[in-house]
């Protein structure tokens, strides 16, 4: 209570309750240059064991923020949460966010405008599109897990409780497939697959693939996963559209009615310059399709009796 009404005070309007007995916040972080201002909206939920044992529960929503630099930006929150377990982080976080933003908007890749970034032109992108009005946001709480990806073991370990698997810090990335390419009116698609078990194994795939130079240069590197409690008799699931508005959700939405688990598909996608239209979801999902055929995951589609639960845990 006392770190919330300190930050109230600090940051003013800025700083916004918007269910007080859920514990759910959001701050509106903004550089103050106007030339080239960034921003970013972090949505937080404070868990009941905060912060003596239990990490914030966060999102980080800004468009122009994806892939490797989303993950240097969660990592570096994560070292500060290591760095002061059992503390109140939430300013320290806030003020992070706010240098790396101040550090984006004064790098070379940022001299034209905060959108010059890896977008096709399908859509008109609007740099605070992904900016919700931060006064009337309502997160879903049904099962209040809304996880940004986490580095490090310690609030992993929490993190991990949703499936009850303990934590390892020399765990191996799983295995990574990869399908045959897709090329239509010169944009490339390719689908990567790889299993996984515990909602870390996402990050450390898509980590990997970022080592790779051709796929860490694609427009677009959209993504979904699925991954069953045995225990919970539950999944916990979620996908990303990096800049391909909707795609993510079409590809959630696929793994959902082959009603495959414990699996993890990216499409990669280079635009060739012409647009697509609604066809470039076709060729999407027709990838994320034909990568679970080739490696089986469709074949053994199992029904299981009794209503199953579905906790959202989102990675961006």
């Amino acid at each position: 209570i006392e770190e919330v009404e300190a930050l109230s005070s600090i940051y003013g309007d800025e700083w916004c309750v918007i269910d007080e007995a859920s514990r759910i916040f959001c701050i509106k972080i903004s550089t103050d240059s106007e030339e080239q201002k960034l921003t970013a909206c972090l949505q937080i939920i404070l868990p009941p064991d905060y912060p003596s044992a239990a990490p914030p529960i966060y999102q980080i929503n800004a468009a122009w923020l994806r892939g490797p630099e989303r993950a240097k930006l969660a990592n570096s929150l994560e070292d500060l949460y290591v760095e002061h377990i059992g503390e109140s982080i939430l300013y320290l976080w806030v003020e992070r966010i706010r240098e790396f933003l101040i550090e984006k908007s004064q790098s070379s890749e940022t001299v034209d405008q905060p959108e010059n970034v890896n977008m096709t032109a399908e859509e008109e992108v609007d740099d605070d599109e992904d900016i919700p009005d931060f006064r009337t946001l309502k997160l879903n709480t049904e099962h209040a897990h809304l996880f940004m990806d986490q580095a490090n073991g310690t609030s992993l370990l929490w993190f991990d409780r949703l499936c009850h698997v303990g934590f390892n810090g020399d765990e191996e990335v799983p295995p990574i497939k990869h399908g045959n390419t897709i090329t239509d009116r010169r944009s490339t698609f390719q689908p990567h697959l790889a299993p996984v078990v515990v909602p870390r194994q996402v990050k450390m795939v898509l980590e990997k693939l970022y080592e790779n130079k051709k796929i860490a240069s694609a427009t677009h590197n959209i993504y979904a996963y699925r991954i069953y409690c045995e225990d919970k008799h539950s999944f916990l699931q979620d996908c990303e559209d990096d800049g391909e508005t909707a795609a993510g959700g079409r590809l959630l939405h696929l793994l959902q009615i082959l009603d495959v688990r414990n699996v993890m598909v990216v499409v990669s996608r280079w635009y060739g310059g012409i647009l697509l239209g609604p066809d470039r979801f076709k060729h999407i999902n027709n990838c994320a399709r034909n990568i679970l055929v080739e490696e089986g995951y469709t074949a053994s589609m199992v029904r299981h009796s009794g209503p199953l639960k579905y906790q959202r845990v989102i990675f961006h």
